[in-house]
């Protein structure tokens, strides 16, 4: 079942991109007692998403398209956020 920070980051994500395909796993649990853990539960990410959007971008530009359309979560109320973002046929 997603957390609370879960459900938030892949709504941000719809909403921004309108995915063709969207994975937003919490890995937080195979960090347990590492660096910023945080015991919240929500504290490492990955994200693979899959837009229109991100066609004809550097690896660098769709990083910072999906960093910018989560806002404040990447390195203040996450810890860690692994992103795979490709374009439709990648």
């Amino acid at each position: 079942m997603a957390g609370p920070l879960q459900t938030e980051m892949e709504s941000l994500l719809r909403t921004a991109f309108s995915p063709t395909r969207l994975e937003v796993v919490n890995d937080t649990a195979s960090h347990h007692g590492h660096a910023g853990d945080d015991g919240s539960g929500e504290s490492h990410f990955s994200v693979t998403i899959e837009s229109t959007a991100f066609a004809g971008k550097s690896r660098l530009e769709r990083q910072r398209m999906v960093n910018r359309a989560l806002g404040d979560i990447p390195g203040e109320r996450v810890h860690a956020l692994a992103i795979k973002a490709l374009a439709p046929g990648e």
